[in-house]
């Protein structure tokens, strides 16, 4: 029976092998790319069943509202009808970017909203320190390479998809200040991010080692003088995890933009709206999590009550 449904699937349309294609150009795992095409067939499937073929130029708003209330009458959990949804967002705004449709009609389609999530897992100072300090220890020629990566993602938040982006005309450092140019991050935006003055250090040590490098040349760089991909700058952060013995907390690259974060709102208590702008948050509900209390500072107003009495 599977081999039959398989068989009688009808083919992808040709934008979404021209979208698919476009993710694999942007490194998107295998699995990742998997995902995007299970949840737009599952679109395609419904679209054609209510309104028959069509092209995505064709897509309204009105499609896409009735197709998240089938889901939510169908009783799917809201991370999956906000799943479909992103995968839908994502298509359009590629759609929009390549000239494919001249208006987004994902772009006052609301999310569902989640049940209260607590704070996002950051790091502590010391896990941050055995972390730079395993980066630093790396093998091979690549300490100056590992640690820049891993100071430049604690000190700004970038998202390792932007991270790997980068090129070395996108770094600006000087003496008293600097800055990094994000090129297309999520939703296609651009933005600057500052660099403190431990990011320009680290940078700086880094590409005084690269002589000749021309700026088009990609900041961060493998051992076969490629481009560092995303998945490998992953693996190279979880490696790190490893050698430094971290295992409160899985560690992964966003695991150091929630540590950038939280450190930001600590020392910068309230300053949300200024975050968002650093992370390229488009909601401040995103930006809000991290304001949320974490199960360590419930504990902590607990034990500080003046309830807790002994008898």
């Amino acid at each position: 029976m599977r081999a039959s449904r398989h068989a009688s699937r009808p083919p992808d349309p040709d934008w979404m092998s021209r979208f698919i294609d476009g993710l694999r150009r942007e490194d998107c795992s295998e699995a990742t790319v998997r995902g995007y095409r299970y949840d737009l067939r599952h679109f395609l499937l419904w679209h054609a069943a209510n309104h028959g073929s069509g092209g995505i130029e064709e897509l309204s708003e009105f499609d896409l509202i009735a197709y998240r209330q089938a889901m939510i009458a169908a009783g799917n959990r809201p991370t999956t009808v906000n799943r479909r949804l992103d995968a839908l967002r994502r298509l359009c705004r590629w759609a929009q970017a390549t000239g494919t449709i001249a208006i987004d009609p994902t772009r006052d389609i609301r999310r569902i909203r989640l049940p209260c999530k607590r704070q996002p897992l950051g790091l502590f100072d010391a896990e941050v320190h055995a972390l730079l300090r395993a980066a630093g220890a790396s093998t091979h020629g690549l300490a100056r390479r590992n640690y820049a990566l891993v100071q430049l993602m604690l000190q700004t938040g970038l998202r390792v998809g932007e991270v790997a982006a980068l090129r070395i005309a996108d770094v600006s450092l000087r003496d008293r200040s600097g800055g990094v140019h994000v090129r297309h991050g999520k939703g296609l935006k651009d933005r600057e991010v500052p660099l403190n003055a431990t990011a320009r250090r680290a940078l700086k040590h880094y590409l005084e080692h690269r002589p000749g490098a021309v700026a088009s040349a990609p900041l961060f760089l493998s051992s076969r003088e490629t481009a560092l991909p995303v998945r490998s700058m992953q693996a190279v952060i979880a490696g790190l995890a490893r050698r430094a013995r971290l295992s409160r907390i899985p560690v992964s690259a966003h695991t150091l933009r929630h540590t950038f974060a939280l450190a930001y709102l600590r020392d910068s208590p309230g300053k949300l709206i200024e975050l968002a702008t650093l992370l390229g948050h488009d909601s401040l509900d995103t930006t809000a999590l991290y304001t949320r209390p974490s199960a360590d500072d419930l504990a902590a107003d607990l034990e500080r009550s003046h309830l807790n009495v002994d008898q």
